[in-house]
């Protein structure tokens, strides 16, 4: 059910921001709406979900009506601040968004146009399992407003979705990305690899199936096992073997290769789209630092340089907008070092890199060290950027290691 929140001041119960917090408003403005409903719980998974049995009290069909008190809430909270701007991209993340009714996640959106506005050409995401799209669905997305579907295809190999504890068909993703084609849609397909049991063969074949389809935008990350899953039990009890870090790193060389040859570019470490105009612009806002409200249980926001998070359960986030005060458990402010500390691991993981001048005066001298190392592109360095090479993002810790410590 996710993992523990931070720890940080109390939050005020009207959702205020701190008095002096300014907002700047040519920062763009995103919107993630969580929908923290599964029918199963992966193995590998620690996001804050709920199958029906653990919902004790919070109910589905009146989801889309308590998420829609907290959009009223932030509209006001930002309005009182000077900072209602228009949602230059909307988010619906799980969880499994689409196990809600699509006129539910309709509503949603609509709340948010009605509260914030939504830009033009605004970029609006709904993440999807396969089995849960259907014609009717992502003709009612896209008449909605949605652009994007983000597909949850994990692997094209059954003993691979087997492992992960994900139930779909493989056969089930070809089926959603016509059906999303049919109604206009963008699509966006998720894959996991480093799987018990998966070997650069079956890795090879779920990228193969996963081109076959055609997606504007592929990602792609190393399955990491997160303490308090039923995967990291099963592994401490040696019922199935840890992640191997040299086959993830041989995955990950063959997922660029086939990627790049079928005319995809990475932009981000574990992202990949066919042309700058298809890439996440919601995934960039945060790795930019814009601004955003996550509406939802457990959800985070950052505006105006604090950030703050909901509490994680559904019942009690519903319970506390009921009673008309903000779902905010808590808040921080983070000082100057640790903002230059989060700009270096997130931009230097991003295509455009990381400007160098945005590196302490002791940290600049690591540079050369890193070209040297093949970990850093050296004609953007000398240029003023920090851009990885395809060496560089296998390591992409140990860089940033290298201009932070």
């Amino acid at each position: 059910m996710g993992a523990s929140l931070p720890l940080g001041e109390p939050a005020p119960s009207d959702g205020a921001l701190p008095g002096d917090a300014s907002i700047d408003p040519a920062t763009p403005f995103s919107a993630y709406l969580h929908v923290p409903f599964c029918r199963v719980r992966c193995g590998y998974c620690d996001f804050n979900t709920y199958t029906s049995g653990e919902l004790r009290g919070a109910r589905q069909d009146e989801y889309a009506a308590t998420l829609l008190r907290e959009v009223e809430l932030a509209a006001g909270v930002l309005g009182d601040a000077g900072g209602l701007r228009a949602a230059s991209t909307v988010f619906f993340g799980g969880g499994t968004p689409t196990l809600l009714p699509a006129g539910d996640l309709a509503r949603m959106l609509g709340g948010v146009r009605e509260a914030f506005g939504v830009a033009a050409g605004a970029e609006v995401t709904v993440e999807a399992n396969p089995d849960t799209v259907t014609d009717a669905v992502a003709d009612e997305l896209a008449a909605a407003g949605v652009t994007r579907l983000s597909i949850g295809m994990q692997s094209a190999v059954p003993h691979v979705l087997a492992a992960l504890d994900r139930t779909h068909d493989p056969a089930a993703v070809a089926v959603a990305v016509a059906a999303a084609r049919r109604a206009g849609l963008d699509v966006s397909l998720d894959l996991i690899y480093g799987a018990p049991g998966e070997s650069l063969v079956d890795w090879e074949r779920s990228l193969e199936v996963a081109l076959g389809l055609e997606p504007d935008h592929v990602s792609a990350y190393a399955l990491i096992i997160e303490d308090g899953t039923k995967l990291a039990r099963q592994i401490r009890r040696g019922e199935v073997p840890a992640p191997d870090d040299d086959l993830q790193a041989d995955m990950y060389e063959a997922a660029d290769a086939a990627l790049a040859a079928h005319g995809y570019e990475w932009y981000e470490v574990s992202n990949w789209a066919r042309s700058a105009g298809q890439r996440s612009r919601h995934n960039l806002a945060y790795w930019q630092g814009a601004d955003w409200w996550g509406f939802g249980p457990g959800a985070h926001s950052h505006v105006a340089g604090t950030r703050f998070w909901n509490v994680k359960h559904p019942a009690a986030y519903a319970q506390r907008l009921r009673a008309g005060e903000s779902p905010a458990a808590g808040r921080e402010r983070p000082d100057a070092a640790s903002r230059r500390l989060e700009a270096v691991l997130l931009r230097s993981r991003i295509r455009e890199g990381l400007a160098i001048s945005d590196l302490g005066d002791d940290r600049r001298a690591a540079v050369a060290g890193l070209i040297a190392d093949g970990l850093v592109d050296g004609p953007s360095a000398v240029a003023g950027r920090i851009v990885l090479t395809l060496r560089g993002r296998l390591l992409a810790d140990a860089v940033v290691r290298a201009l932070t410590d």
